[in-house]
């Protein structure tokens, strides 16, 4: 049998294993449209086209994935996310920098958008113009191939970010749209007079109430409104079009074969727009998201799909793929509630929201999925705290969320953060915040304060941050200079394209100088980063922490601590995290009674320090006792 006949005998292999995940899903949503028959024969002849010509090593890395399925969810998945420019000038720069991202032990890089973007504001790379070409201020689609396989000899997968919801206005068939052609218009959301705009808008929120109110834009030229969610410049694709689904597919498959080996799916629960809802997370996107996946799984199956959805509880667990897509949609998704929680807990030193919502809103274990877990990342933080949770506890949602945006914009008397706000909306009270993880988390209030009891307090806050999203359950994300406590960057105010927008107070440009201090272990910010490379290191050594087994939230001795156990074949791992600046003990009886045998501390790699019965936590300490 020739190498080609074998080649053709796998791609009909996999076609035929993931048919149900694709052509179901097409005929569902597009079979009433005319095109239909003839784009979804377009669509399986370029997936042909695409396996063939994807090149013979990342064929092999698809084997050996298939035959390797939880390689993402092994505790030796690390991430770490950064913009380019900031962390090392462009691609080549990165080359330079792949020994320190090795001594962190990150076996994952985020880089962040670096698709060509339109010039001037551009939503920080999110409104994009040319998805197959790199922002030329970076590099070339050549370097990110090179640097991909650079990567992936280290044992690296490389994710960028796939915006879906959009492009920008100066993307090529947005230029044909605005020139008349009708059919790159039918590619987008356009009306001829702005009746349905505002019917839309009485049921639509608005993303960035300050400075991009409400959702559609007039345009004199077309004499069309275009539904433009995020941002003037940023155009909603109508996907109720089967074209933009062959097109988006095409893309994906030409990315996949430069080398990435995960997409960061942007924006995805705008993508379907239904008269009456919010347009966010409406059945069809699921269907979209499936269809997607299974295209990727059949051209290039060492890829994952990261859905970047940042909702509440239950609709963020529907982009693993409930009922009928259980396990057929997202691989990864962002566990933004962990990140909240985590951030309420710290304001109040009381953990019972914590523990009533992740054990409530969140099943113990996915199916083929895991949780991408993050203490910060590069977006603002909304306070995800529905009004029923926090009913549930005592509290008025409102008051809740307005609490913790004022305590860590640094106005709520005995704050110890320091951050700005982002998009404040008074009309619906919400308001979001903006700031690193060491400013947010104390740091940079305690280092003018010259205290060096506040010091310690905001180092061990956000080391137990970065042991707890070890363990819970995921791959763990650090964030660019986290681990070396870069404070907020006030200079983006000086920037005209930036000044308006507070996220990049946390998008520091990364300080090698910095680094080499840190790396002598003598100040704040070295002690953050030796500790956070012994968390790091500890995770990979304890195989409990496997993504696919169970994480069961468990009731804590006091609400100072944030418990849970991962449920193992060789015994339980305990997580114990405490979110007060007191000392807490844990009896021995309840750890027996969760089922700790060893008293062993994974996390020091110790005894678990029992004394006269009891374990001790010291102020915001933390322990992985199995």
């Amino acid at each position: 049998m020739s190498t080609s006949t074998k080649e053709t005998d796998i791609f009909d292999l996999r076609f035929e294993r993931s048919a149900s995940d694709l052509l179901p899903m097409l005929d569902a949503l597009y079979s009433g449209h005319p095109e239909y028959k003839a784009t979804r024969q377009e669509l399986i002849d370029e997936m042909r086209k695409a396996w063939k010509q994807r090149p013979a090593d990342l064929k092999t890395l698809d084997l050996k994935r298939d035959l390797e399925p939880d390689w993402f969810q092994r505790p030796d998945m690390v991430g770490y996310v950064f913009y380019i420019d900031r962390f090392a000038g462009n691609l080549k720069g990165i080359h330079d920098k792949l020994d320190y991202l090795e001594s962190l032990g990150v076996t994952y890089v985020h880089l962040m958008p670096c698709l060509k973007p339109r010039p001037g504001d551009s939503d920080g790379g999110y409104s994009v113009m040319d998805y197959r070409k790199i922002n030329p201020d970076l590099g070339t689609m050549t370097e990110l191939q090179k640097l991909a396989k650079v990567l992936r000899e280290r044992g690296i997968s490389l994710c960028i970010d796939m915006v879906l919801n959009h492009t920008a206005k100066e993307h090529e068939w947005a230029q044909k749209a605005r020139k008349g052609d009708p059919a790159y218009q039918d590619m987008y959301l356009m009306f001829d007079d702005d009746r349905l705009p505002k019917a839309y808008e009485q049921s639509l929120v608005e993303v960035f109430p300050d400075n991009a109110p409400g959702n559609f834009t007039y345009y004199d030229d077309m004499e069309k409104w275009v539904w433009t969610t995020f941002n003037e410049h940023q155009w909603d694709l109508n996907w109720a079009n089967p074209r933009v689904f062959l097109e988006i597919a095409k893309i994906m498959m030409f990315l996949a074969n430069k080398g990435l080996t995960v997409m960061r799916l942007d924006a995805v629960a705008f993508m379907w727009k239904r008269l009456g809802t919010r347009c966010q997370s409406e059945p069809e996107v699921h269907m979209i998201l499936r269809a997607l996946r299974a295209v990727t799984r059949i051209v290039a199956a060492s890829v994952l799909h990261l859905e970047e959805a940042i909702v509440g509880p239950a609709e963020m667990l529907t982009y693993f793929g409930r009922g009928e897509h259980d396990g057929r949609e997202g691989n990864l998704a962002y566990h933004n509630n962990l990140m909240v929680q985590y951030w309420s807990a710290l304001a109040t030193r009381d953990t019972g929201m914590m523990t009533y919502v992740m054990r409530t809103h969140f099943p113990e274990n996915l199916t083929n999925a895991t949780y991408a877990t993050y203490a910060r990342c590069h977006d603002d933080i909304g306070w995800a705290i529905t009004d029923e949770d926090a009913n549930a506890m005592g509290v008025t949602g409102q008051g809740h969320r307005a609490f913790l945006s004022d305590f860590y914009e640094g106005v709520f008397e005995g704050s110890f953060a320091r951050g700005a706000l982002f998009q404040s909306n008074e009309e619906t009270g919400d308001k979001r915040i903006s700031g690193t993880f060491a400013s947010l988390a104390g740091l940079e209030r305690a280092l003018e304060s010259g205290d060096d009891v506040l010091v310690k307090m905001a180092v061990e806050r956000i080391l137990m941050g970065n042991a707890l999203i070890a363990s819970y359950g995921g791959v763990p994300l650090i964030y660019m200079g986290d681990e070396i406590a870069l404070l907020n960057e006030y200079s983006y105010l000086d920037e005209p394209d930036h000044a308006h927008d507070s996220r990049w107070l946390h998008r520091p440009h990364m300080d090698w100088n910095a680094v080499a201090e840190a790396e002598k272990g003598e100040t704040p910010a070295g002690q953050i980063l030796a500790g956070t490379r012994h968390i790091l290191a500890r995770r990979k050594a304890t195989p409990q922490l496997h993504g696919g087994y169970p994480t069961r939230v468990l009731d804590a001795p006091n609400n100072a601590i944030f418990a849970f156990a991962r449920i193992t074949p060789t015994g339980n791992l305990i997580g114990l995290f405490n979110f007060s600046e007191y000392v807490q003990v844990i009896p021995r009886q309840w750890l027996v009674d969760n089922g700790v045998t060893h008293f062993h501390d994974a996390l020091a790699n110790s005894s678990a320090g029992l004394q006269s019965g009891t374990l001790t936590l010291l102020p915001y300490g933390r322990a992985w006792v199995i």
